[in-house]
């Protein structure tokens, strides 16, 4: 029986600074489409789905979530106070003595169509990577998959042996699963402290199954810079 998710946890400590224009002054979180923040857009996505708990890891300028959760009962924020020394995984490792049930994983910088939830909300397997078709956007991060098994993750695509499908920055992640990669990351965090989530999934994923759902042309971005933001507005938006 599928597990009801009503936790989700947003990474959202990092400092935006390949889109220098937008973060100087606010969060990756907090760039806004049409006149809704991105963080606003994907919270009442949430709970519109069902979820009645958010945690968001925060780190650069973290009293502009502060701010926003007052107006969210559900939320609570978590800051990071190592954020300019790490990345995503110590993000969310630091969120490790609150996070107590099964959770969705989403970063900060998203726009994504409300089927990004459903289909893992639906999805019968307990710890699930969300992947899409090729999107050509110029910074993809590209799964290695076998018999939908997770394999390998990276930016390089020459480093995997094949290119099954990209992360799209939304997973189904259990409380097993987390213990793992949080364990994962103590074992490499003194060599690599910048490591990122998937980077630990993936470290994992050779002893613990790790599923990625291939949703086929969904409308969904990251906005890490002005291009990702063009495409996010002319391309993405139309379609959501």
């Amino acid at each position: 029986m599928n597990k009801k998710i009503r936790t989700a946890v947003i990474v959202a400590g990092g400092l935006g600074t390949r889109f220098p224009e937008e973060t100087q002054d606010k969060p990756k979180g907090f760039i806004e489409i049409f006149g809704t923040p991105l963080i606003e857009r994907s919270t009442r996505q949430l709970l519109a789905h069902g979820i009645s708990r958010l945690f968001i890891g925060t780190g650069y300028l973290a009293e502009h979530y502060e701010t926003f959760a007052q107006r969210f009962p559900e939320i609570t924020c978590i800051r990071s106070d190592r954020y300019t020394q790490t990345s995503s995984m110590y993000t969310l490792y630091n969120m490790r003595h609150e996070i107590k049930d099964d959770f969705l994983l989403l970063e900060s910088d998203l726009l994504y169509a409300d089927r990004a939830l459903e289909c893992l909300l639906e999805d019968a397997r307990q710890d699930v990577i969300l992947g899409s078709s090729a999107t050509s956007s110029g910074d993809e991060v590209y799964l290695e998959t076998s018999d939908d098994r997770l394999v390998a993750v990276s930016k390089n695509p020459a480093r995997l042996r094949s290119l099954d499908a990209e992360l799209v920055g939304i997973s189904k992640v259990s409380i097993p699963l987390y213990e793992k990669m949080c364990l994962y990351y103590e074992s490499v965090a003194a060599e690599l402290p910048k490591l990122d989530y998937e980077l630990a999934m993936m470290g994992v994923a050779h002893e613990y199954p790790i599923w990625v759902k291939k949703e086929e042309n969904l409308p969904w971005c990251e906005i890490d810079t002005p291009e990702h933001y063009e495409r996010a507005t002319h391309e993405i938006w139309p379609r959501l």
